[in-house]
């Protein structure tokens, strides 16, 4: 299966938008690209912009790799990236609206309602709570593929928590650091002010009785893998880094907890689960959380941001409905198309599947992190087997889709500059109206072949370049 070549270096060709980029490379030579680039790892970890792996004994603190060089995109290519998440996103958010308020879309069988109503992370004790401005993602990551020149894939929607900004922010930072003489000779669209795009889109969900809204950032704490990404946000916002032993609910409101006492708490940007927001609500045994919190939601007297319960529009078994929903709710086709995928619930699909295991990607409904997953052309025939047997027990955790050949870009490796299959991440903000800065979190497969661009599992990121006109 041939992948696509984003700069056009395999087939031979060469892109004109990439032509800038790769003169410098050349010129500057594979010495010198992996001193800047260890630079850049040193400078990463002098500024604890670390992460910790899932299920590592030791919790070691690592530098997320980054490679180099940039990934390019025309600014044609990105106004329609543009134009698809903001349907999308829109869409996702007017069929949360509707799922804990009216349930048209389930009582007129546009998706299943078993698939939403005995989903795990539908949470029935939103039905009826009132949102600002009905937005209930606020901060939405859309991870897109890309397989040809004209061709991106929705690959899968971060409702939740979505992660990996900070790098999105830092890879450019970096980068124009390391190698100013790029950003001589190209235009590049900035990405730098998007915490300021951020704190304006949480402010704007603030409860409306309030002004001047105070906003904090929820954290679990320092033993978090992304609590760089916590402190960091919070810095950039302007909002006080809490956990949740720093707040506290009297008389129908969320106070944090200051030198100078109680200061009221209007909005949230939450950085951990439904289930460990309010034990009283939620998880009796979560630490974390602030008892008595959900009540000021349910008051309409904080804003949460992401709202609980959206968890259940990013789950993998109801991301192949989303188009559906943008043709419901929106009238439009979607711009962006989905993956090709197999729900497993159904015992049609499922039965084709077991029977083509060998060919297809297995994912976890609920999974992240490329953690759970089989691949199933790179997997041995024990591994197929014993996923035959998870599949055959639970068919409603998993979802099956093609293995697709995602796009390469150019990448810094051992033996130098060689192609490396890539994804892209786009942050997208809804508050008043939604906003994204140009560009996104570019994850890279650092191993020959490899189409797993998870950090967790040796992938690494890319500063995303999208071309001025």
């Amino acid at each position: 299966m041939q992948a696509y070549s984003e700069s056009g270096e395999s087939d031979g060709r060469g892109r004109e938008a990439w032509r800038p980029l790769r003169q410098w490379w050349e010129q500057a030579g594979a010495q010198a690209l992996r001193s800047k680039q260890e630079e850049a790892r040193l400078a990463f970890y002098r500024e604890g912009i670390t992460f910790a792996l899932q299920g590592d004994a030791e919790g070691a603190e690592r530098a997320i790799p980054f490679d180099i060089l940039p990934r390019v995109l025309t600014r044609q290519e990105w106004d329609r990236l543009q134009r698809g998440l903001e349907q999308r996103v829109q869409a996702l958010n007017l069929f949360l609206a509707d799922l804990y308020g009216a349930q048209r879309i389930l009582r007129e069988k546009v998706v299943p309602q078993q698939a939403i109503l005995g989903n795990s992370q539908y949470r029935a004790c939103m039905r009826g709570v009132a949102v600002p401005r009905g937005v209930f993602a606020a901060v939405c990551g859309i991870d897109l593929v890309r397989t040809g020149e004209q061709e991106f894939h929705v690959l899968e929607d971060n409702l939740r928590v979505p992660s990996g900004v900070s790098y999105m922010l830092e890879n450019r930072r970096i980068l124009s650091w390391l190698a100013p003489e790029l950003f001589e000779c190209v235009r590049v669209e900035p990405v730098g002010h998007y915490p300021e795009l951020l704190g304006q889109t949480l402010r704007e969900l603030a409860p409306g009785h309030v002004d001047e809204p105070t906003v904090v950032v929820l954290t679990p704490g320092p033993f978090n893998s992304a609590y760089f990404e916590h402190a960091f946000l919070a810095q950039g916002i302007g909002a006080e880094l809490v956990e949740g032993q720093d707040l506290l609910v009297d008389d129908g409101f969320l106070y944090m907890k200051t030198i100078r006492g109680p200061q009221r708490v209007d909005v949230i940007y939450r950085r951990m689960d439904d289930d460990f927001l309010d034990p009283l609500a939620f998880r009796a045994d979560s630490m974390l959380g602030v008892p008595g919190l959900f009540d000021v939601v349910r008051a309409g007297n904080v804003t949460l941001a992401n709202a609980v319960g959206t968890g259940v529009a990013d789950d993998k078994s109801v991301y192949p409905y989303v188009p559906q929903m943008v043709r419901y709710y929106l009238d439009e086709d979607a711009i962006l198309p989905n993956v090709p995928t197999y729900v497993l619930s159904d015992a049609r699909q499922c039965e084709w599947v077991l029977a083509h295991l060998h060919e297809l990607v297995i994912k976890e409904a609920q999974g992240a992190g490329g953690y759970g997953m089989l691949i199933g052309p790179k997997a041995s025939k024990a591994q197929i087997d014993e996923f035959a047997a998870r599949i055959r027990a639970q068919p409603g955790r998993y979802i099956a889709q093609p293995t697709l050949a995602l796009s390469t870009c150019p990448t810094l490796v051992d033996e130098g500059v060689a192609p490396r299959h890539v994804d892209l991440r786009p942050y997208v903000l809804q508050g008043s109206r939604v906003r994204m800065v140009p560009g996104g979190l570019t994850r890279v497969a650092l191993a020959e072949g490899s189409l797993v661009v998870n950090s967790s599992q040796g992938g690494g990121t890319k500063d995303t370049w999208v071309l001025r006109d």
